[in-house]
């Protein structure tokens, strides 16, 4: 029996969210095959399996929140190890099967056993009951799972929630249960197979939407949503940098009719047929730009050495791209972003995009980032103060582009215009740098032309 424990997965996460397993108990596994799906602090990441051999039991369940180190499976890599019985019977010490309660090995839970423990007589306390660790007669019986049409069991039937057998489901479907706050474990499946579907989920959605709750019972009209894995690191981490950093924000109001104007021309070129450039890609060229004549806005705080600290100026620049995603904001980083030109950046940027909304975006692309883009334009909005990315001296929020009316030569005109906000940590840019750098990036989106100068 090898117990395979919640590894770090990088930057030094302690804890992580299991969001489904791709196995159950009893299924055989290889070296390398994706095990299960955890969500932590920086984005969601799949674990393989380090053994070949057969699920022995599962330790964690969805939605629980484990620590780094902790066992969340046992896989028996015995190759002699027959298959498991049938559900609702278990095998006896001597091999014989032998009746079992509500699908557990009929072992008493003794009194204070956590999840993962073994206990004294040599069984490992798991979700539903206990199974023995000492030895391949001794095996977990399979869970049995509630025919079509029948009520999953509640508290008073089977135990406490987390001693209900896990629902079945596809990660798509429980991705849309977690979005729209629905416990799966309450919805019934309509398939003789047990294993809910989407329209399962969006039946429970409607049939708690005719639900009419009685006058003042405000309990039966609100939902309370953990805050956990990125929604807790995002909160965490902007409280930290609002109440550590001194920060400024400055705006600047720019027309940007030259800018959609060249993007327009560099899509009908041959090179850049393969991707889709788009205005976030232009203003992606120009902070980099802009960062050569002002380095301190790509620059740290740093008060681990000696004296008072140190500021560290970054010479290369990992732009991060701020991300909306079904679980929260994530910031993945495009590295050495300062090196690209604008196709490598805007294939960069629609690549980020799509591992990000597919919730594939690993801890290592969210690190390291010295500088940070937020397109609040893609919402309709015209602007805000943007809150700096912990560890990083300033970030630029960029508005909406929108026809308006503009003054050109003397003479009322409509053009297109954008308003950009650039927020900077006070204790490594003055002022001065901060307004000089806003005004370059203004200046580029304004005139295209003048990345010729810098």
């Amino acid at each position: 029996m090898h117990e395979f424990a919640l590894p770090d997965v990088g930057e030094g996460l302690t804890d992580a969210e299991i969001l489904h397993w791709q196995v159950a108990e009893g299924d055989r596994v290889t070296v390398n095959q994706i095990l299960v799906e955890i969500e932590t602090a920086k984005a969601s990441v799949e674990l393989p399996s380090p053994f070949a051999g057969r699920v022995h039991a599962v330790l964690a369940a969805p939605g629980q929140s484990v620590d780094v180190g902790t066992p969340i499976v046992v896989i028996d890599t015995d190759p002699d190890a027959g298959p498991l019985p049938a559900a609702g019977v278990r095998e006896g010490a001597d091999g014989t099967a032998v009746g079992a309660d509500n699908g557990t090995d009929g072992a008493a839970e003794p009194a204070g056993a956590k999840i993962g423990e073994v206990t004294a007589d040599g069984r490992i306390a798991t979700l539903v009951g206990y199974v023995s660790a000492g030895g391949p007669t001794a095996r977990r019986a399979r869970r049995t799972l509630p025919a079509a049409g029948e009520p999953a069991p509640s508290a008073d039937q089977g135990g406490p929630a987390a001693a209900r057998p896990a629902p079945l489901a596809t990660p798509p479907v429980r991705r849309l249960a977690k979005d729209l706050g629905v416990d799966l474990r309450t919805v019934v499946p309509s398939g003789s197979d047990g294993v809910i579907s989407r329209g399962d989920v969006e039946s429970a959605v409607a049939g708690a939407t005719l639900t009419v709750a009685r006058p003042g019972a405000t309990g039966d009209r609100e939902r309370r949503v953990p805050i956990r894995g990125i929604r807790r690191a995002t909160a965490e981490a902007m409280v930290a940098s609002a109440f550590t950093a001194p920060h400024v924000t400055e705006f600047l109001t720019v027309d940007v009719t030259r800018l959609m104007e060249l993007r327009d021309r560099l899509r009908r070129r041959p090179e850049f047929a393969a991707v889709k450039v788009t205005p976030l890609a232009l203003v992606a060229r120009a902070v980099c730009l802009a960062i050569r004549r002002t380095p301190a806005m790509n620059s740290t705080w740093d008060s681990s050495g000696e004296g008072h600290g140190d500021i560290v100026i970054k010479d290369y620049v990992h732009l991060g791209i701020a991300a909306a995603t079904p679980r929260g904001l994530i910031v993945p980083v495009i590295r050495d972003a300062d090196t690209l030109d604008v196709a490598g950046l805007a294939g960069a940027i629609i690549d980020l995009a799509d591992t990000a909304r597919a919730g594939q975006t690993s801890p290592a692309a969210l690190a390291g980032g010295t500088f940070t883009i937020t397109n609040v334009g893609v919402f309709g909005v015209d602007a805000g103060t943007p809150i700096i990315y912990p560890g990083q001296a300033g970030i630029l929020a960029v508005g909406a582009i929108k026809d308006a009316p503009w003054v050109v030569d003397g003479q009322l005109a409509v053009r297109k215009v954008c308003t950009l906000a650039v927020s900077f940590d006070h204790r490594v840019v003055d002022g001065q740098e901060g307004s000089q750098f806003l005004a370059d990036v203004g200046a580029l989106l304004t005139d295209p032309g003048l990345a010729l100068t810098f």
